[in-house]
């Protein structure tokens, strides 16, 4: 008789390193990452090899702009794991306060990890798509029957990077008239541009809506690939690995106003947007020109903070291989 028990133990224990069905909990970790929009197709890849590595670990990817990103954590207070941005002095403007009601900082660090620059992108059916090129773009983005697809700069640092690339053009090509042209006549309520010392101010009004039919927003960068490929605009400010993961047809921008060239950053800081985004106490206001940086963050509320950094290093060591159509890799 004592044989049975003895069989019957050895099956639950099998059982037990086999599958864990006895003795634990089987629900997965939810690792919750929000990343900038442009990065949503490599955090796929991502987020598969992760979990392929950590079999009890779900990563739930969110793309959001990038301010968006962070309101998630400042604003809106959601157990975030790990927060992606594209341009990395949003989280020391906008993390680096104190915590209301209580102490201390939203986060305390961050990694810069990749490089991306700003492109026209555009598709075969485009207005003039066999004529624009990087030296006229200007001129047909200018065309009263060009639209024109850009990301909320509110919401979005695709957004106000389109302000500053149209803003740089006229220094670069010298004519004055490229930012009203190509975007700043057809913003309402209206946008007030301004000069100082050198460096050139756009002040946003709190909501902005297009005026007409020849520029349209909205939230993410990402959101613009919609339009583009239903023809409902012409042409977009993405950014370049945006246009090389979905197949658009682009043209490069000279390195003095892309905002991707290290070299140029004392250019770049010349122009300034200010958000005009007031209900919302974690939004600074002022957003100056600089070179392209991705970083990412661990809240201090991050409900895993281990994992999360261990997901962010796997994430910085895969972009540091630099994959084709992913955001560039920092120089070394």
């Amino acid at each position: 008789m004592r044989g049975i028990p003895l069989m019957f133990l050895a099956l639950v224990g099998l059982c037990v390193l086999a599958t864990g069905c006895i003795g634990g909990d089987d629900t997965p970790t939810t690792l919750k990452i929000v990343p900038a929009g442009s990065l949503l197709l490599p955090m796929e890849e991502i987020e598969a090899e992760f979990e392929a590595s950590h079999p009890g670990v779900d990563v739930q990817v969110e793309g959001h702009g990038s301010i968006q990103c962070i309101r998630q954590v400042t604003d809106l207070h959601r157990d975030i794991d790990l927060v992606v941005v594209a341009d990395e002095e949003l989280i020391p403007d906008l993390m680096y306060r104190s915590v209301e009601g209580g102490e201390g900082n939203y986060t305390d660090t961050y990694t810069p990890f990749a490089t991306n620059r700003v492109v026209i992108a555009f598709t075969n059916q485009s207005r003039y798509a066999d004529a624009i090129t990087s030296e006229n773009w200007y001129e047909v983005l200018s065309r009263p029957d060009v639209v024109v697809g850009i990301s909320n700069p509110m919401l979005d640092a695709a957004g106000y990077r389109a302000l500053m690339v149209t803003t740089l053009a006229e220094r670069y090509y010298g004519d004055d008239e490229i930012f009203d042209a190509v975007l700043g006549n057809h913003l309402r309520p209206n946008v007030t541009v301004e000069e100082k010392d050198g460096v050139t101010s756009i002040t946003l009004p709190e909501v902005l809506k297009q005026e007409t039919g020849k520029v349209r927003i909205r939230d993410g960068s990402i959101f613009l690939l919609s339009l583009l490929d239903a023809g409902g605009v012409d042409y977009a400010f993405e950014y370049l690995s945006v246009a090389e993961e979905h197949g658009l047809k682009y043209v490069t921008l000279p390195p003095e106003i892309d905002l991707g060239s290290a070299a140029c950053q004392d250019n770049y800081r010349t122009v300034v947007v200010r958000l005009g985004f007031q209900r919302f106490g974690s939004i600074g206001s002022d957003r100056v020109g600089t070179p392209i940086v991705y970083a990412a963050t661990v809240p201090n509320s991050a409900p895993h903070p281990d994992l999360a950094r261990e997901f962010m290093a796997f994430m910085v060591a895969e972009f540091g291989k630099g994959h084709e159509g992913w955001p560039a890799p920092l120089p070394a």
